[in-house]
């Protein structure tokens, strides 16, 4: 197995939820840090929602490994971002045996 090209620095954020004062919760999101990643798009598809066209792009994201319960070792629910755009992360993998670098399966959704 060759080792990944980690040529893109990817921010990763955690999402909290804040009192809005009325009962309710505003999301916000969480910097948790910076890492390196490659990034490779796998499959895209395009759906309505509302009336308004979504487009939707799967990525496959690696990353060095981080031990479990480490705040860098990504998760499903939190997110990669890259100036404008975000890559919500649905799953993660060990790359390899050893736990050297992991995979998240991420998708990005733009309206069109």
């Amino acid at each position: 197995m060759t080792a990944p090209r980690l040529n893109r620095e990817l921010v990763l954020e955690t999402p909290d939820r804040v009192a809005d004062g009325a009962g309710g919760f505003i999301e916000t999101w969480t910097e948790l840090g910076t890492l390196w990643a490659e990034v490779t798009a796998r499959s895209g598809s395009e759906r309505a929602i509302a009336g308004v066209p979504i487009s939707r792009v799967g990525y496959r994201i690696v990353v060095r490994g981080a031990p479990e319960g480490s705040s860098m070792r990504p998760t499903p629910d939190q997110r990669f971002v890259e100036g404008t755009r975000r890559f919500v992360i649905r799953a993660v993998a060990d790359r390899d045996p050893r736990g050297q670098y992991l995979t998240c399966f991420a998708d990005e959704e733009v309206a069109a």
